[in-house]
């Protein structure tokens, strides 16, 4: 791909959508290496006398999103580059605007020697540009790098372009997605968790309109949502009504989710709820931020989506404004014939890139990779997942315990916790120790989530013109989902929009797909 049409497709996806994301989990304690103990006496002044010259640092730019307000200082990275015998620079932007920065310095041949993309989303667009050789591959390497090495096969093919791996990724669990409710609004009312997605909705009312807050003031709503159809609650809620997960099969052939009746379902299921109050008017112009804003001041009592391992944050910053409030997380939630189901992403949430016009050979291109590998020890992942122990978190049990000053944790180590390739599986970080009830909770229903998950059937597959157009022409259809819901536009208008979204490409989409479908 052309860096000036890979501009435009990313304009594209600035003007009209974004996406977020989101955190893992890790694994294992590290064991202590004995061949690493200071040697004694006369030993220590002989290994002095023969000892090599230590190998100069190598210099690694890194480019990556910044999902907290504040760049963080150097006081985690200080202690990768001593373990990695690296010096580190760092190129944090704001999450909200990385497109944009990553947009604009692949179009000036600016990127640095290693690129994080944002999601699944660009790591999409970026592929006509992988396929235009603009990026190094790495999966002849890999067996070279042991703990690299480790890294899960399903998942790597999963992020393979014309069946070759150029990109690293940092892992992601199947299916975090679920409900973080106000477990003290639900108790005062008598209501249970969600059943079935008619429990859902009535939730929602009684959220809006039995004063759950108790100030004789009918200032809440039910559910808070934001500007996001795939980690907002939308395509959670879809899955619930048995929405394929993006693509689905008809008749042995695939056919995108929003051709499939259980999509209309979930508009009207929205559209009822929009209509009645009983969620922000005006979610498809929320942010995240201003959504999580609006949850943790007390004004909502569903939060959908996303992760349901951010119940930690959320609690953190609700009790300081409603120091009795109680949350709880839930996803087990039946369609109308009570079946489950949950969507799955392909085990990843973002990739590294390696760009051919910062790594100028083969050779410097190992030594970043052996910057990635050693990151794959659990000294390492440990330390930039979790923080320094003592610090940011102490060990319990084998499990990591954060320490209570949060904003420390959020301020010092988020950064740098967002860019940890692998999960704990693979590159042996430790488990989280979790005390909060419903983040206990929210662990057991991410395994559970699993047992009844629904994966997109196409996210190994390739298709060049979903490469190049699937971003612009998703747009068509994120437009006609938010008209249809806001009742800007009846079933005839959505269909409408679905033969204008398949005679600019979409058509052509589905052909590409089946043409390599079960092969």
């Amino acid at each position: 791909m052309k860096k000036k049409s890979f501009t435009m497709l990313l304009t594209a996806l600035l003007t009209f959508s974004a996406m977020l994301s989101g955190c893992g989990n890790s694994n294992n304690e590290a064991a202590a290496d004995p061949t690493t103990a200071p040697a004694t006496g006369e030993n220590t002044t002989k290994a002095a006398e023969t000892e090599a010259p230590s190998e100069k640092p190598t210099e690694i730019k890194i480019m990556l999103p910044l999902n907290t307000t504040e760049t963080p200082p150097d006081t985690i990275k200080a202690e990768v580059e001593k373990l990695t015998n690296t010096k580190l620079t760092y190129q944090f932007f704001p999450a909200d605007t990385y497109e944009e920065k990553l947009n604009s310095s692949f179009a000036t041949g600016s990127l640095p020697q290693v690129t994080y993309l944002k999601n699944q989303t660009t790591f999409i667009q970026m592929k006509e540009a992988i396929k235009d050789g603009q990026f190094w591959e790495i999966g002849p390497l890999l067996s070279e790098f042991p703990n690299l090495n480790k890294l899960k096969p399903e998942i790597l093919n999963n992020t393979k372009v014309d069946g070759k791996l150029y990109s690293l990724y940092i892992g992601r669990p199947l299916a975090r997605q679920g409900i973080i409710y106000r477990k003290d609004w639900a108790d005062k009312l008598g209501l249970q968790p969600p059943a079935n997605t008619d429990e859902l909705l009535a939730m929602a009312k009684a959220f809006t309109e039995q004063d759950p807050d108790g100030n004789g003031k009918k200032d809440t709503t039910g559910i808070v949502d934001r500007n996001e159809l795939t980690y907002g609650a939308f395509k959670t809620v879809s899955s619930w009504f048995g929405t394929p997960n993006t693509w689905g099969e008809v008749d042995g052939k695939l056919a995108p989710e929003f051709t499939f009746q259980q999509y209309t379902d979930t508009m009207d299921f929205f559209k009822k709820i929009r209509e009645g109050g009983y969620m922000n008017q005006d979610f498809a112009a929320t942010s995240k931020t201003d959504a999580v804003n609006m949850f943790t001041s007390g004004k909502a009592g569903l939060y959908i989506g996303g992760s349901m391992q951010d119940i930690d944050t959320l609690n953190k910053d609700l009790i300081k404004n409603f120091p009795d409030a109680v949350l709880d997380t839930h996803s087990m939630v039946a369609d109308k014939d009570g079946k489950f189901a949950q969507w799955m992403i392909p085990g990843y949430n973002n990739v590294v890139l390696f760009p051919k016009t910062s790594v100028k050979d083969e050779a410097e291109l190992k030594k970043i990779l052996t910057f990635f590998d050693k990151m794959m020890t659990p000294e390492v992942a440990n330390l930039m997942y979790w923080g320094i122990e003592g610090t940011h978190y102490t060990v319990e049990d084998g499990k990591a315990k954060p320490t209570d000053d949060k904003e420390l944790i959020e301020r010092e180590v988020k950064g740098y916790k967002d860019s940890v390739i692998g999960e704990a599986e693979t590159n042996g970080m430790y488990l989280s120790l979790n005390v909060l009830p419903g983040r206990i909770h929210a662990e057991e229903l991410v395994l559970e989530n699993v047992k009844v998950g629904v994966p997109d059937p196409t996210a190994a597959l390739d298709s060049t013109t979903y490469t190049e157009k699937g971003v612009e022409l998703q747009q068509i259809i994120t437009d006609a989902t938010y008209k249809y819901i806001y009742g800007q536009i009846d079933k005839a208008g959505f269909d409408k929009e679905v033969e204008t979204w398949k005679s600019r490409g979409g058509a052509q989409i589905i052909e590409e797909y089946n043409a390599v479908y079960k092969k």
